[in-house]
């Protein structure tokens, strides 16, 4: 995978998270949460956020959790929009992030908080699980 978030300031949030045995998910993957309590690497914008892996997990390993992060301060990569400081973020494709829409916002679907501007397809730090 490519383009994984870079924790800066660690998590204090964490949840475990159901996920496919036969999937490889590497350490900071952008993840989707869908019903029940499972996580997936992000593949397309207007997706559930579903937390951060905060661990590896090898393809066929018989596991089938995983720790996500929840919180904290990530480098993380703009889909190809950019981003202004200030404005919330959400799901923008595989392991990158977008402005929030709308939509978005209502239906709780956001990552958190841009703490830095970016142009188009650059890395910057946002602050997970904050409007504020």
């Amino acid at each position: 995978m490519t383009n994984e978030a870079v924790c800066i300031e660690t998590p204090t949030k964490f949840a475990r998270r159901t996920v496919a045995d036969g999937t490889a998910i590497a350490l900071g993957t952008v993840l989707l949460l869908s019903d029940p309590n499972t996580a997936s690497a992000t593949t397309a914008n207007i997706e559930t956020f579903g937390g951060i892996s905060w661990e590896e997990k090898t393809a066929s390993d018989g596991l089938i959790e995983i720790t996500v992060a929840l919180d904290g301060v990530w480098d993380m990569k703009d889909s190809g929009s950019g981003v202004t400081v200030g404005q919330l973020v959400s799901v923008g494709g595989v392991n990158t992030v977008k402005v929030c829409t709308e939509a978005e916002l209502i239906t709780g679907d956001f990552i958190g908080k841009s703490e830095e501007t970016a142009s188009g397809s650059e890395v910057f730090r946002v602050r997970v699980g904050s409007m504020v």
